[in-house]
């Protein structure tokens, strides 16, 4: 494939999206300023973008949007996905086991470096997800230092579906400098104009192509590029030449979508879908704020032939002529009677939908009720898994899901993860992502909540009968509540130590009871002794033992 046909795909898949760029621009004016980069001739860097916003409701809840994605789905203070091995009969593998979590291990190491960059650019994606419906990463393989991260703005990025609905082309668009362009692909293949303005204007802005689709002519069994089931081809757009080809194992892009329509390729954001009542809340702002205008220094009523023509309304000014000859005032200030409450209570309205689409007061639930019981704050945690679930669940497929396996193929052919175990490797080395960050606890939520219901149910009974809490294994029921609310495993003891503890306790126990045994013990010893005395004595004997005298 040559230049001229990456710069003609580019182009179609530019037109089919032009629609969605006017959409994009309207939702950025009043959303996202600071992304209002579609169709942005004109535009510079450090350019004002907030002149159409009057009422920051939508830019505050796009923000709580993205930290609650994040802290939902990413946290950065936990292990917020596992590995296990796709052949169920190595599950319980030790040697398995051990691999996977040394694996998760070097992951969070390296993703959360701080060359990496992920947490930020990862809270890019989940804005423009908010904002746009659409958000996406580069994974790039920071050679020699892991792995590097970066958000690419929706302004640059057409994306493309294979026949099952997945994401498998990426045009993306950009600018680099004559400078920049030097160092990531070197002169070689660089047009004569862009060196030239490397030599005299090396900050010269110049545009770049980078296409990533499937290898359609890809040989099997070779290494290189040629070989790999992704193609990847940078093209200096003005002079319509290929810098840069080659290919990667792994799809390179996550593309991450809130919700696609049917025949859509692009997602659509809480925003878009709520951008009539963000543009009334706008509307509504500007109005109050020119009735509060008016309430506030309204228009003064002049007689049109008095003497008093300009006043001065300073404070403590003096106006000659502003009263009559019977001391009553010649200028009234005009009452025009608006209502600002009014317009406060209909815009909050408008506030509260705008929040409610960007999950805003879902997030609020349990911070509005601080005080209530375990059940009750593990039902509220099971509701929000519920509605969650959707939305959130789809970014862990789509988004996280092709990020994690980037991850994986990068670390493994750096050499970076363990080695494999044999068992593992005859098995395919196929690997599944088990997620267990907050958002699939509060999906667990509803175990939790059968659970303590159940033991609220059975309490009044085992106060007439406490046979009935034998039917429970306890120690299993801590340890599964312990797992649903997120508690730390080295927080809890494991199977073999409570074992242990137990039989040090009965030991313990046992011995406390010969303890309290021992005088009863003696003093029966005592008796026998006597009696067994008695017995091989006279008669005469034993009465005098029996009465304390001496033997006739």
């Amino acid at each position: 494939m040559d230049a001229t046909e990456l710069c003609l795909r580019h182009e179609q898949m530019l037109g089919a999206r032009s629609v969605w760029e006017a959409h994009w621009k309207e939702v950025a004016e009043v959303v996202l300023p600071r992304s209002d980069w579609f169709r942005a001739a004109g535009r510079v860097p450090g350019d004002k973008h907030t002149e159409q916003l009057f009422d920051a409701t939508a830019p505050l809840a796009l923000e709580r949007f993205s930290a609650a994605m994040e802290s939902m789905l990413t946290p950065r203070t936990q292990r917020w996905h596992g590995l296990r091995p796709r052949d169920e009969s190595l599950a319980e593998n030790d040697e398995v086991k051990v691999w996977c979590d040394q694996a998760v291990d070097v992951m969070f190491k390296n993703r959360y470096a701080p060359t990496a960059n992920f947490a930020s650019q990862a809270n890019d994606v989940y804005g423009s997800l908010g904002a746009f419906g659409t958000g996406g990463m580069f994974i790039d393989e920071h050679v020699g230092r892991g792995i590097r991260y970066r958000s690419v703005h929706l302004a640059e990025m057409c994306i493309a579906e294979n026949h099952q609905g997945v994401i498998d082309s990426v045009y993306r668009k950009f600018n680099l400098t004559a400078r920049q362009a030097v160092q990531k692909f070197g002169k070689d293949r660089l047009s004569v104009r862009l060196l030239t303005d490397f030599e005299k204007a090396p900050e010269t802005q110049h545009e770049f192509i980078h296409a990533v689709f499937p290898n359609e002519n890809r040989q099997h069994g070779r290494k290189d590029a040629k070989g790999m089931p992704v193609c990847s081809y940078y093209v200096e757009v003005r002079a319509k030449g290929i810098v840069s080809e080659g290919g990667y194992r792994k799809m390179p892009y996550a593309i991450g979508r809130y919700m696609v329509g049917p025949k859509e390729e692009y997602g659509r954001g809480p925003a878009m879908t709520i951008l009539p009542e963000i543009k009334m809340a706008n509307e509504m702002s500007k109005t109050i704020i020119r009735a509060g205008q008016l309430a506030v220094h309204p228009p003064l009523l002049l007689q049109e032939d008095g003497a008093l023509t300009v006043m001065n309304l300073k404070p403590g000014g003096m106006n000659f002529g502003g009263v009559n000859d019977q001391g009553q005032p010649v200028v009234h200030a005009f009452n025009s009677q608006t209502r600002v409450d009014i317009g406060e209570e209909m815009v909050e309205r408008r506030r509260k939908a705008i929040n409610d689409a960007f999950l805003v007061t879902l997030f609020q639930i349990l911070v509005e009720s601080p005080a209530m019981t375990a059940t009750e704050a593990m039902l509220r945690a099971q509701e929000k898994g519920a509605l969650l679930a959707p939305t959130m669940g789809r970014q862990q497929s789509e988004f996280l899901g092709p990020l994690i396996e980037r991850e994986l193929d990068i670390l493994f052919h750096a050499g970076m993860l363990p080695p494999m175990p044999q068992a593992l490797v005859e098995a395919g080395g196929l690997l599944d992502v088990e997620y267990v960050s907050p958002l699939n606890r509060a999906q667990r939520a509803e175990e939790g909540v059968a659970i303590l219901r159940t033991l609220e149910t059975v309490a009044p009974l085992a106060q007439v009968d406490a046979t009935v809490l034998d039917i429970f294994d306890h120690e299993a029921i801590v340890r599964e509540l312990a797992e649903i609310n997120g508690v730390p495993a080295k927080l809890l003891r494991t199977r073999d130590q409570v074992a242990a503890m137990k039989e040090g306790q009965a030991q313990a126990a046992q011995a406390q009871q010969l303890l309290a045994a021992a005088p009863t013990i003696t003093g029966g010893m005592k008796d026998l002794a006597q009696a067994q005395a008695l017995a091989g004595s006279t008669p005469s004997q034993q009465a005098a033992n029996i009465f304390g005298g001496q033997p006739q």
